[in-house]
């Protein structure tokens, strides 16, 4: 039940995202089976069951509806090995909102819990916070190609053949040692690879696969610390997304993350996303376990 992703990544995710429906088992939730995109590592990737959790809820829900935002926790780790069974409670469909309540399972296990929202387009009160300024293009930039695919290190090459995005880093990129500036914030461009299907749900739950990317580095970058430092073990918590506006997720979009505190082992960042006019399209918070060796 995996998809490998070294010759299409693109079409991997949508491979990815076209849950099964369970043969039309049905209790007291809405049944899915999701296929899991191959990784350097045994554990499945969050973002995966977080655009999987999404699209299975968006599967129950009216399509005029669109989701607006997820609470998410990660309860285990899952295997790639293994299919994954989506579960969705159809919790309430009000006037305008409807509430989803999604379980993803391996083993009879619960390896994530999500509460989702959704809700029909209404008018009313508008503003956003400005996209920074004296940002690069993305075209000045290079792909993860060029900055890692020379090296001879596994999870290095996925990032950068395997990804069905090209990411484009404004910040220095976090996978070897460095001695960059020491702060909290981290920027980068996102975009898939190819084109995505018309498919609003697609978009929507391709942002939530990308979101959980680049998380956790401006808790890294504020302490000095890459994602190839030996022996420190670093896994999401929890992550909750608001989609503001529509955007697809096939065209250049700017994903900023500051981290305002780290704690007990634990680390909170807060993401922004724009489309390349300045547009703000999405909200991201997530917190992380990061165990360091130092303090073991």
């Amino acid at each position: 039940m995996t998809v490998d992703p070294t010759q299409e990544p693109v079409a991997a995710l949508i491979r990815m995202l076209d849950l099964a429906d369970g043969g039309g088992a049905r209790t007291t939730e809405d049944i899915f089976v999701g296929r899991t995109i191959t990784t350097p590592r045994a554990r499945v990737y969050g973002g995966q069951v977080l655009a999987q959790a999404a699209m299975a809820a968006m599967r129950t829900v009216d399509p005029g509806r669109a989701i607006h935002s997820l609470h998410a926790y990660f309860l285990r780790g899952g295997d790639i090995e293994l299919p994954i069974t989506f579960g969705v409670e159809r919790v309430r469909d009000g006037r305008s909102f409807s509430a989803r309540r999604i379980h993803a399972y391996q083993e009879g296990k619960t390896i994530l819990s999500v509460i989702a929202s959704f809700q029909e387009p209404a008018e009313g009160l508008e503003h956003q916070d400005e996209m920074p300024e004296g940002v690069p293009d993305p075209e000045s930039l290079p792909a993860l190609r060029e900055t890692l695919g020379a090296l001879d290190i596994p999870e290095a090459r996925a990032q950068a053949f395997e990804r069905p995005f090209d990411m484009r880093y404004i910040t220095q990129p976090l996978f070897l040692p460095w001695q960059g500036a020491q702060d909290s914030y981290n920027a980068v461009w996102i975009k898939a690879l190819s084109p995505l299907p018309d498919d609003p749900a697609i978009h929507r739950a391709a942002l939530a696969y990308v979101s959980d990317y680049t998380m956790m580095e401006p808790i890294l970058r504020r302490h000095g610390r890459s994602w190839g430092d030996r022996g420190m073990n670093v896994a999401s918590l929890d992550h909750a997304m608001w989609w503001h506006r529509f955007a697809r997720a096939d065209e250049w979009i700017l994903y900023t993350q500051t981290s305002p505190s780290a704690s007990s082992a634990r680390g909170l960042s807060i993401g922004k996303m724009f489309t390349r006019d300045g547009t703000m399209i999405a909200t991201t918070v997530q917190e992380g376990m990061m165990r360091l060796p130092e303090f073991r």
